[in-house]
């Protein structure tokens, strides 16, 4: 499955894909809103996913895929060849990171890789950065599973920005409810501030840096 927000670029890249054998593009999405849908009505064997995507973005849908359908592949298609955005995309359970400038031979070998069950990053991403990012956030990430899904929303909506009452009214609960979750994120996380869940939440792969 092929996931981008831009038209051109979604058809360029399934123009390249179809020219590979036993290579089939069973869907295409253009947003990361309706990612239950995907698997469960294509059910591919690899989602190729920008990180830009709309409503979701695809660090977000990359972990909603792998949690929920633990068999699909998900390689994250990016421009950043930086260790913060590769990292983010290896802690939301990306099986590859291909850069948007890489060639038809290595598209095919990204996408054979994961396949067959391997890691595939794109040899300019630094692997040695990227190996001691992988060790030191296996904690973190440990953390986060232990999480329920609206602890997750929470934290998530409060490293974007989000007042309490601005939460409250985007998950339709109280505002005595979020400071609750909140308080049971903190303890539960050990983390006793609001910047602390900010840098936890982008470690972890819930939020951009740029949001």
């Amino acid at each position: 499955m092929l996931a981008d927000d831009h038209e051109l670029v979604r058809a360029g890249i399934r123009s390249l894909l179809e020219k590979l054998p036993d290579v089939e593009v069973a869907a295409e999405a253009s947003e990361g809103e309706r990612r239950s849908a995907w698997s469960r009505n294509t059910s591919p064997t690899v989602v190729l996913i920008d990180i830009a995507m709309p409503v979701l973005n695809g660090f977000e849908v990359t972990r909603h895929l792998t949690d929920k359908f633990p068999k699909v592949r998900v390689v994250v298609l990016s421009m950043y060849s930086d260790e913060e955005h590769v990292y983010m995309a290896l802690r939301a359970g990306a099986a590859g990171y291909l850069l948007k400038g890489a060639a038809r031979e290595e598209l095919e070998l990204a996408i054979r890789a994961v396949a067959q069950g391997e890691m595939y990053l794109s040899p300019t991403v630094s692997k040695p950065i990227i190996m001691e990012y992988g060790g030191g956030a296996t904690g973190e990430t440990s953390l986060l599973k232990r999480l329920s899904a609206r602890q997750t929303q929470v934290l998530q909506l409060i490293a974007k920005g989000k007042t309490t009452k601005q939460v409250a009214l985007e998950l339709n609960i109280s505002v005595k409810t979020v400071e609750t979750h909140r308080m049971q994120l903190m303890n539960r996380l050990e983390i006793h501030d609001i910047p602390g869940l900010v840098r936890f939440a982008i470690k972890v792969g819930l939020v951009m840096l740029d949001d």
